[in-house]
C-alpha cells in the first residue's frame, strides 16, 4: 500500500473514531482528506509596457541575433574599423517569469520565425499558451524587477545605443580533432638536432612510478571548438532601424548564421542615463523603413595627431 494510502487510512480511522458527523466537519477538515497540494490562489501581475527610471541596479533583458558576417569600415579620422554586423529577427517577449510562480524575475526572448510542423509538440502547445507566434530560438535572461515586459513586446536595435558597451555570447566554430600545439597553444617540440618525427608532440603527459597515471584535465589533443563563448566589452559602433542590423566592433563568436545573445557589458557599464529603459518603445506615427543609420560619436580629436 502506497504511503498516501496508509496515511487516508488513518485519518478516516481517527475521524471514525471521534464520533463527528461529516456534515459537521469544518472545511479544513474535509480539506485534509485531498491528495492536493494547500496553496492560496494569487492573481497575475499586470505588467504595464512604459519607460521607466533606470537605476544603477537595474538590469536589463538581452536580445538574439543573428551573425551575418565582418566587414570593414573607416571613421571619420581615417581609421579602419573591422566590423561584425548582427541583424535582430523579430525579437518579442515569449514568457514573463515571476517570484510568485517561478522564484525569480526573468524574460524569455524569442528570435525568427518557424512553421508549426517543424516544431514538437511541447514547443508548439509553450507558443500557443503564451499566445505568441512560432519563434526559431529561444533564450531567457535574468532581469530585475522593474525591467519586466508584458508577453508580445517588441524589441528592436534602438533597445541599444551606439556608443555603449555589450557582451555578446555564441557558439564558437568547430575545428574537429586538433593537437596540442593548436588546441592549447604548446610550444612543441625542437625543429632540428635530434628531434625525429614529434616536431608537433606535445612532450611528456606524466610523472615516474608515482604517481604512475595521467592526471585528469591534463591539455591533450582533442576536439576543439562547438563551445559556448562570452566576448565582453564589445563597442556598438552603429545601429540601423530600418534594417534592424546591429554593428559591433571586433569579433564575436560563432559563425555566419549562428545566433548570437547580446546584453548590457557587466564591467564597462553604460551610462543608465542613455539606455531607453525597460526597453525602446516606439510611437505609433513612428516608420521605421523610413529611419537612418545611428553612428557612435568618434569624439573631437584625431587620434593620429594625438599619438604625435
Amino acid at each position: 500500500m502506497a504511503a498516501a494510502s496508509r496515511g487516508l487510512v488513518s485519518r478516516v480511522r481517527h475521524l471514525l473514531s471521534a464520533g463527528p458527523s461529516l456534515r459537521s466537519l469544518s472545511f479544513a477538515q474535509l480539506r485534509s482528506f485531498t491528495a492536493e497540494p494547500e496553496f492560496e490562489t494569487t492573481t497575475s501581475r499586470i505588467i504595464e509596457p512604459k519607460p521607466c527610471v533606470m537605476t544603477p541596479d537595474s538590469r536589463r533583458t538581452g536580445t538574439i541575433a543573428v551573425k551575418c558576417g565582418m566587414t570593414a569600415l573607416w571613421d571619420k579620422w581615417g581609421a579602419r574599423v573591422p566590423i561584425t554586423i548582427l541583424w535582430m529577427d523579430d525579437n518579442i517577449v515569449s514568457q514573463v517569469k515571476l517570484p510568485e510562480t517561478e522564484g525569480f524575475c526573468a524574460l524569455q526572448i524569442g528570435c525568427g520565425q518557424k512553421k508549426e510542423k517543424h516544431l514538437r509538440k511541447p514547443e508548439v502547445g509553450h507558443f500557443r499558451a503564451q499566445g505568441v507566434p512560432m519563434k526559431r530560438k529561444l533564450r531567457e535572461f535574468p532581469v530585475t524587477e522593474d525591467a519586466l515586459l508584458p508577453v508580445g513586446t517588441t524589441l528592436d536595435v534602438r533597445h541599444f545605443v551606439p556608443g555603449q558597451y555589450v557582451d555578446v555570447t555564441g557558439i564558437t566554430k568547430g575545428k574537429g580533432f586538433q593537437g596540442g600545439m593548436k588546441r592549447w597553444g604548446f610550444k612543441g617540440m625542437p625543429a632540428s638536432h635530434g628531434a625525429s618525427l614529434s616536431h608537433r608532440s606535445i612532450g611528456s603527459t606524466g610523472q615516474r612510478d608515482a604517481p604512475g597515471k595521467v592526471f585528469k584535465g591534463k591539455k591533450m589533443p582533442g576536439h576543439m571548438g562547438v563551445e559556448q563563448r562570452t566576448v565582453k566589452n564589445v563597442w556598438v559602433y552603429k545601429i540601423d532601424p530600418a534594417r534592424n542590423l546591429v554593428w559591433v566592433r571586433g569579433q564575436v563568436p560563432g559563425a555566419t548564421g549562428n545566433f548570437v545573445f547580446i546584453k548590457d557589458a557587466v564591467y564597462k557599464k553604460p551610462d543608465v542615463t542613455l539606455l531607453p529603459f525597460p526597453t525602446y518603445f516606439a510611437t505609433e506615427d513612428e516608420d521605421p523603413s523610413q529611419l537612418e543609420p545611428i553612428v557612435a560619436d568618434h569624439g573631437d580629436i584625431d587620434p593620429f595627431m594625438a599619438a604625435d
